[in-house]
């Protein structure tokens, strides 16, 4: 049973890692090192951690950029 849980909850970490990389490149942002935390799938939290990685300076500018215009009226 666990085995199967642990695979589904990667299956819809894997699905939202997707969904979260297609938003981002349709606001022109790339975080290439976007991923699931596979430590946090053997957890007993009820959902596995999505690591956002690292990315250089210019990507976190567009980043902040859009998250700005997102939350301006």
């Amino acid at each position: 049973m666990a085995v199967v849980r642990s695979a589904e909850r990667l299956r819809a970490a894997e699905e939202v890692v997707s969904q979260l990389r297609g938003e981002l490149e349709g606001t022109g942002v790339t975080l290439p090192s976007v991923r699931v935390d596979i430590v946090s799938l053997a957890s007993e939290t009820p959902y596995p951690l999505i690591d956002l990685g690292c990315c250089n300076l210019d990507t976190a500018l567009r980043l902040a950029a859009v998250l700005h215009q997102a939350r301006t009226p």
